[in-house]
């Protein structure tokens, strides 16, 4: 990576780090201090839990395709400075209805697909990877910081002041946009990374790439489920005071990423990432029975905090390279940008069904939502093919002539190591999946570059 990329990566990883890390603190927190906040209920905390999910699963698509009209760095700070407000009212307000008011506005600052698309415009081909590695490992380490900060924040300046110290990231991370991230001189069209709206349809009928959006929808609709009844669960069952539960956060977050890596070293190593899988969603399920069956004992809770997140770092990890490998080539960036879309649906929708159920029903009503949930997505996998082990390749071809195109492809197509293939003669483009241990990279470069 030269000088330009590495600077857009660690910028953009740096603003993606900041914002998420204001969505997330909030998470391990809020349940705890309800009796702070004025007309709070179960159902009401569980909406303003998962608020800020379902405006982000509306609008990500549509800012997205705003960033290409206008410019991603003006849908970025847009986005930022709406967050930002959003942060704001939920600090000033005294009541949940604030609050909910608040994470409803801070997801409609919905940036994601813009921050990706503008790291596809300052980085190459051949290290677009790379830096699409850092984004995720900053987000990973952002929802891990978060979930000991926000009880650490939230003991000395209370729910209020967390929502300051979350406005402050906000002006920081449009700080970076500002200054610290480079401008492209050319705005690309990549349909590696931006969503094709004509493609969607297709997409959703994929049932491949339809179990791995149904997976991440439930993975973080048990996820909001969690910081529904975990933390009251370790204040009023376990006896652990509110202000002392960030140690268990960060002791079952060390540990579980700890133990995820082999089993992602060993799903790939021996191409068995189907059989991994079906192991970690059976162990979503055991993690929720143990902690519904041991929510009196501090070590049973412990150990299921430490099971969930170890099962859920590894499928956080491996889904969306799962969505990438299955999509068809040429169609990479629709496919994310409907599993993005499912994920933060799943995060809406799973904090505000789990705050009804809990209110309606207590733990068992959080156990059969989250846990028929679980046992679906575990059948799914149970029937999902072996994925394939391929990589994404985007090749700007030689000058190609529209009578020509169907020559060219069936050329392309017949280099060993290339899976599949998509000619678009309009962006003088092919879109690859190819099986680098095999690819004839030498004959594949006699059609272009990349």
């Amino acid at each position: 990576m030269n000088q330009l990329e590495v600077r857009a990566s660690l910028s953009l990883s740096a603003v993606f780090a900041l914002r998420m890390l204001g969505l997330f603190m909030l998470l391990p927190v809020l349940a705890v201090y309800a009796d702070t906040i004025e007309g709070s209920t179960p159902a009401l905390i569980g909406l303003a839990i998962g608020a800020y999910g379902i405006t982000q699963a509306l609008l990500q698509i549509p800012a997205g395709l705003l960033s290409d009209r206008i410019g991603r760095k003006p849908v970025i700070i847009i986005g930022l400075a709406i967050f930002f407000l959003g942060s704001l009212l939920a600090a000033f307000s005294d009541s949940i209805v604030g609050i909910i008011a608040g994470r409803f506005l801070q997801g409609a600052g919905a940036v994601a697909a813009a921050i990706t698309a503008l790291l596809s415009d300052l980085t190459r081909e051949q290290n677009r990877t790379k830096a699409m590695a850092m984004v995720g490992m900053s987000i990973g380490l952002s929802f891990c910081v978060a979930m000991v900060l926000g009880p650490l924040i939230t003991r000395l300046t209370g729910i209020d002041g967390l929502f300051m110290v979350t406005a402050v990231a906000a002006l920081a991370a449009m700080g970076i946009v500002a200054w610290g991230v480079p401008t492209p001189a050319i705005q690309k069209f990549n349909r590696e990374t931006a969503t094709i709206t004509g493609q969607l349809s297709a997409t959703l009928k994929d049932q491949q790439l339809l179990r791995l959006d149904v997976g991440i929808f439930i993975l973080h609709f048990v996820l909001m489920g969690l910081f529904i009844t975990v933390p009251l669960d370790l204040q009023n069952l376990a006896g652990l005071p509110r202000e002392e539960h960030w140690w268990v956060y960060l002791l079952t977050m060390v540990l579980s990423f700890v133990a995820m890596v082999p089993f992602i070293v060993i799903g790939e190593r021996k191409q068995c990432l189907k059989q991994v899988m079906v192991g970690a969603v059976a162990l979503l399920l055991v993690a929720q029975v143990i902690a519904w069956s041991e929510r009196d004992s501090l070590i049973g809770l412990i150990v299921s905090v430490f099971l969930f997140f170890a099962a859920f770092n590894f499928l956080e990890a491996t889904l969306p390279s799962l969505v990438s490998r299955q999509a068809p080539a040429g169609n990479r960036g629709t496919a994310m940008g409907a599993y993005s879309t499912c994920q933060f649906l799943g995060a809406g929708l799973g904090g505000a069904l789990s705050g009804v159920a809990y209110q309606s029903y207590g733990h068992i009503g959080v156990l059969v939502v989250c846990g028929s949930a679980t046992a679906v997505w575990w059948l799914l996998v149970m029937t999902m093919r072996q994925p394939r082990y391929v990589t994404s390749l985007v090749m700007e071809l030689f000058p190609v002539v529209p009578t020509e195109v169907i020559r060219v492809h069936e050329q392309i197509a017949s280099v060993s190591g290339v899976k599949e293939v998509t000619v678009i003669v309009e962006e003088q483009t092919a879109y690859l999946k190819v099986d680098k241990r095999h690819l004839d990279q030498q004959r594949l470069r006699q059609f272009g570059e990349w």
